[in-house]
This record gives C-alpha cells, sequence and structure tokens, in this order.
C-alpha cells in the first residue's frame, strides 16, 4: 500500500497556491501591470533555481474530510540561487487578500521564517513588497487584538549586522512592508507602479482630512527624490530586480566573508590623460565628479546608490582591479558641493554600509563644507553632519582620501581617517585648510587689512602668500599630506594600495560593534 494518495493531494495544494487565489482578482491585478510574485522571483533568480518554503500554508475548505479548495498564503519565499549563489528570496502576494498572510508563524520580511532562515542560514535576504500589511480583519477572526510586534522575530534587527538585506517596492506597500522595506542595506522601487507610505490615502483622509492620490503621497518622487526613504528608482519591474542582482555582485554573503573580486580585463596602471585637465583652475567653475569617478574606478562598475537624494554628494559601490570599493564624492555641480542634510545622511549610510561589510572606502573630495544659512540651519544639516563625522570616526574598514580640489572644516573633516592610518593623497588642485582662503583672511587678518592704505590690495596680498604656504607642494614637503600625485596616476596609485590592503581586511572579518547612538 503506497502513499499516492497523500502525494496527490500535496500536488493538488501547491497547484491551488500557483493560482494566487481567485481569478477575477488575479486579472484585475495584472490589469495594473504588475507581476505575480512567483513571476518576479523567476526573474530575479537563476533559472529553475527557486526551492519555496510553505507552498501548502493557507485557508483550506472542507467538504468532510476531503479538501476542496486553498486559498494561499499571501506571501511566497524560498531558497534561491543568484549569480550561482545562495539566496533567501520572499514577497507579497498582493493577488491574495492585499498580501496579508495569517497564520500561526509568520512566514516572511525580517520578522518571519525567510528572516529567521537568512540569518540562520548566513545568506543574504531578498524582500519583494506588495502589500497592505496588518488587516483589522485578524481581530474577528481571532477573537482578540495583538499588541504590535507580536509576530516580530528577535533577529528583527540583528540581520542587519550579519546578512546582506535587499527589498523592492514593487507595488502598493503600507504599514509594516513599507516599514521592513526601508530597513534594508539597498532599496529600490519602480517608477510609476509602486508607492509606500506609513498608511494610505484613505487613512490619511479619515485622519487630515486630507485627499491625495496614492502616487503624490507616496510615489517615487516623494519616497526616492525627497525624502530618501527609499535608495533608487527604476523604470519597470525588470529593471528592479535586475538593479538587486547588481547590487547583490557587490555584497559578500555576511560579514564573515570580503565582497567576491571579479576578473577585470580593465588594465590596473590605465592612465587616462582626460583627468590632467578635468579639475578647471578657475576654483569657481564645476566640473563634471561622475565622469572624473568613471575614469578611475574599473570600466562600467560604478553602481550608484541615491542619485537623486543629498545630489551633492555621490556615493556607490565599484571596483578597481576587481576589488570591490565604496566611493564617496563631493559634486560642485550641486549646491557648490556644500554638504546639507540629506547629502551628511547619504554619506552617513554609504560609510555604515561599507563598514558593516568590510569594504574599504574611497573618498574622492571635493569639499567647501557643511551647508550655512537659515535654510540649512532650519533642516538640522549640523546635527545630520555630525551624525556623519561618528559613524567615520566608528568605521574600522581602509579608507583612502584623495583630495581633488576643496577640503575645508567639517566638511573635509568627515573625509578624513584620522583615527586609522589616516592616509591622505592630493592632486595637485588641492586646496586644504580650516575655511577658505577668500572668507578667511579677511576674517582673521581684518585689522591688519582695515588699517592699509590699500585695503584691497593687502587683502590679495595676504591671500597670494597664504596660498602658497597653503599649497599640496607645501603640505607634502612637511609629510602633512601622504602623496601628491599626478592625476592621471590616480587608478594605478589606489588599484596598488586596494590590493595591499586586503590582508587587513581578512583579519577584520565578523560583526561590526556600534559605540553608543547615532547623535
Amino acid at each position: 500500500m503506497s502513499w499516492q494518495p497523500e502525494a496527490d493531494d500535496i500536488a493538488q495544494r501547491r497547484a491551488w497556491s500557483r493560482e494566487h487565489g481567485d481569478a477575477d482578482v488575479l486579472a484585475r491585478y495584472k490589469a495594473n501591470g504588475w507581476k505575480t510574485v512567483r513571476e518576479r522571483i523567476d526573474l530575479l533568480a537563476d533559472p529553475d533555481s527557486f526551492q519555496e518554503i510553505g507552498q501548502l500554508a493557507g485557508a483550506a475548505t472542507y467538504d468532510g474530510d476531503r479538501v476542496v479548495g486553498v486559498t494561499p498564503s499571501g506571501f511566497k519565499m524560498g531558497l534561491a540561487d543568484i549569480d550561482g549563489r545562495p539566496v533567501v528570496v520572499g514577497g507579497d502576494d498582493f493577488s491574495v487578500r492585499g498580501g496579508s498572510s495569517a497564520g500561526h508563524r509568520p512566514k516572511g520580511g525580517h520578522n518571519g521564517f525567510s528572516g529567521d532562515l537568512a540569518f540562520e542560514y548566513r545568506i543574504p535576504l531578498v524582500n519583494l513588497y506588495h502589500g497592505a500589511g496588518g488587516s483589522v480583519a485578524g481581530v474577528r477572526s481571532r477573537g482578540y487584538a495583538l499588541y504590535p510586534g507580536s509576530n516580530s522575530s528577535r533577529h528583527f534587527a540583528e540581520l542587519l549586522g550579519h546578512v546582506p538585506v535587499v527589498s523592492a517596492v514593487m507595488g502598493t506597500s503600507a504599514g509594516g512592508p513599507a516599514g521592513r522595506a526601508v530597513l534594508s542595506h539597498f532599496s529600490v522601487m519602480v517608477r510609476g507602479t509602486s508607492q509606500l507610505f506609513a498608511s494610505g490615502p484613505p487613512v490619511v483622509k479619515r485622519a487630515l482630512n486630507v485627499d491625495i492620490s496614492k502616487e503624490d503621497l507616496g510615489g517615487a518622487k516623494v519616497a526616492v527624490d525627497k525624502a530618501g526613504t527609499i535608495d533608487n528608482a527604476v523604470d519597470s519591474e525588470e529593471e528592479c530586480l535586475a538593479t538587486i542582482r547588481r547590487f547583490l555582485s557587490y555584497m559578500p554573503q555576511n560579514v564573515w566573508e570580503l565582497p567576491p573580486r571579479v576578473e577585470t580585463d580593465d588594465p590596473k596602471n590605465r592612465r587616462e590623460e582626460a583627468l590632467l585637465s578635468i579639475v578647471p583652475r578657475n576654483r569657481r567653475m564645476p566640473y563634471d565628479m561622475k565622469k572624473l569617478l568613471k575614469l578611475v574606478v574599473d570600466r562600467d562598475s560604478f553602481f550608484e546608490i541615491q542619485p537623486t537624494f543629498g545630489r551633492s554628494v555621490i556615493a556607490g559601490l565599484a571596483r578597481l582591479d576587481g576589488y570591490v570599493v565604496g566611493i564617496i564624492a563631493n559634486t560642485p555641480m550641486f549646491n557648490g558641493g556644500a554638504i546639507d542634510g540629506a547629502a551628511a545622511r547619504k554619506q552617513t549610510r554609504m560609510i555604515d554600509l561599507c563598514d558593516t561589510f568590510h569594504i574599504p572606502i574611497v573618498f574622492m573630495v571635493d569639499a567647501p563644507g557643511f551647508a550655512i544659512g537659515p535654510d540649512a540651519e532650519q533642516a538640522g544639516a549640523l546635527r545630520e553632519g555630525m551624525r556623519c563625522m561618528q559613524a567615520r570616526m566608528q568605521a574600522t574598514v581602509p579608507i583612502i582620501s584623495v583630495v581633488v580640489r576643496r577640503c575645508f572644516g567639517f566638511g573635509g573633516m568627515v573625509t578624513r581617517d584620522n583615527l586609522g592610518l589616516d592616509f591622505k593623497v592630493a592632486w595637485p588642485s588641492a586646496q586644504i585648510g580650516s575655511l577658505p582662503l577668500e572668507g578667511g583672511v579677511l576674517a582673521a587678518y581684518r585689522r591688519e587689512i582695515e588699517s592699509a592704505d590699500d585695503p584691497q590690495a593687502k587683502q590679495r596680498e595676504i591671500e597670494q602668500e597664504l596660498l602658497h604656504k597653503s599649497s599640496p607642494f607645501s603640505m607634502a614637503e612637511a609629510f602633512a599630506i601622504e602623496d601628491l600625485i599626478d592625476p592621471r596616476e590616480t587608478r594605478p596609485y589606489l588599484c596598488r594600495f586596494i590590493r595591499a590592503m586586503q590582508s587587513r581586511l581578512r583579519v577584520d572579518l565578523g560583526p561590526k560593534g556600534r559605540i553608543g547612538p547615532r547623535v
């Protein structure tokens, strides 16, 4: 006697699960341009690599002892491979009760089985969010209310210190799914078809009597460009899932491993002539820092994070001679390069990401300082700047600072590894000091200037004297900077030292401690 009837029962329940619930609901769901969660997982994962877990979870309907139907769980998850590396992947099935799930144990997100699996197996976690969060309907079925967070895993936050956590907002996400999407190392959403908010328009209308659309409340222009709640926005679900794959290619499996090195045919000794003239001699003229970066790092390796938020700072991941590095660069094309509150938040986040996963940081410095003025003060730019300073001082990964042009005040100080090796390299275009000479001379020598027969000539005389004494050549002579290099040497120079620091990175593997709260 075999167990064929039970095997047939399992197969039937799996078939019901793949139907994603009610056919009419699924049709309306597809009409919005959304893919099903299984279609998303198939696009994300290597072919035939997804091993679903908990596929039979759901609400079964019986005719006597015979099951006649199952409404599947609103979350699908399991193991998959991405570029041959195992990950845990899961996503909300919005076509089933708006992605809400009921059961003895939560299946998905940071606070469910999938998060626990990633934590215990020490492999990355990818969440595809498209859910409405909690529902008051559960109170009726249970007969009582749950205290918020009753189903949360004890690994909810600890997970972020151990493995890469990546989130995609694939549709309308509110409440718990929205919060968990933010609680990740990298997040991405789809313009036009995905939105993110704590509560949706009906709740906003009821609570605040404000009529607002989903897109105006939490579309990409709000969540990515203005708030920086989500890191990147893309134009399609296919691009969203490809972006996740690319981000993970820079990440280790966990904090006990180094990021994978890839072989490259880009010569490590490549010298780009364009670097010699990319910085104008006129110190007030901007230039294209992104172009500069692409001339230095391995070709086509720069992956920018938060490109539309805090735009005076450029942050991202790249490779030098195949090794993964974090890039933080100031750009004079936005806000004159001054670091406002948004840019400081972005820089803090990038420092923490690199430090957590043992990725060395290269600062490409052109920092006039923190943003000043009433708007900057009211926006808390100074506090965000000090949080950035704290993150940099707590980071223990190797850091190299390349001063391309300006390096002044706190803006320059947050790029300096003065608690580590304090490795500072400059281009001949570098201008370094506590304050820019133009404003600093007048403040420091006001009495001498005002008492001169020709105050303007006296000010220019003092500025020229200090300009000579503060030149990068004088600093190099005094070993106040460790090297002064021809801009064309930047790539070979960095490649040499990134390779040398791998021994240090290998002996420092493991979770990073954090001292005290962020200020």
